[in-house]
């Protein structure tokens, strides 16, 4: 799969993801915000406008699709990139985690590893930017943001290790 990249000068952004087989998805980024979906059956047919977002809605169905929402148990492992190289990592807290009824200040996980927790899913709830007062539960998924180094060193922490 491949995407390329246009400028659209005075309108924004285009990108163009090759689906295989000739298809193609084509995603135009306005700079006000809103955004164009469209279809190419193969790279000699006009594009079939599928469907547009607003900024507010673009970047809501981003994160569902990016797994903040719910990710899926059959993936394997969880790890997504975000520009800059920043992870974007769920960890579950097992019984028995050393963070288990710690607040995340009490914890102090921000300097102890660098890492923001920017989530939390509890059971069918979603917590989402938890303050620093928030208790961490058995059984609750962190999803937190950080370098590789400083998720290794969150995973230091919740075995016990630092």
């Amino acid at each position: 799969m491949s995407i390329t990249e246009s400028d659209l000068p005075g309108v924004g952004k285009k990108f163009e993801i090759d689906l295989g087989d000739g298809e193609s998805l084509v995603v135009l980024i306005h700079n006000t915000g809103k955004r164009e979906i469209y279809r190419r059956a193969d790279p000699d047919a006009d594009s079939e406008k599928l469907f547009d977002l607003s900024d507010d809605l673009a970047r809501q169905v981003g994160a569902i699709i990016e797994g903040a929402h719910f990710q899926p148990t059959g993936t394997g492992e969880r790890e997504a990139t975000l520009p800059g190289g920043i992870l974007l990592e769920w960890y579950e807290l097992h019984p028995g985690s050393p963070l288990v009824g710690e607040t995340i200040a009490g914890a102090d996980v921000g300097a102890r590893t660098g890492v923001n927790v920017v989530a939390i899913r509890r059971g069918e709830e979603t917590i989402d930017s938890p303050t620093p007062d928030t208790t961490l539960e058995e059984d609750d998924t962190l999803i937190v943001t950080g370098t590789r180094e400083e998720c290794e060193r969150f995973e230091g922490l919740l075995a016990g290790e630092s």
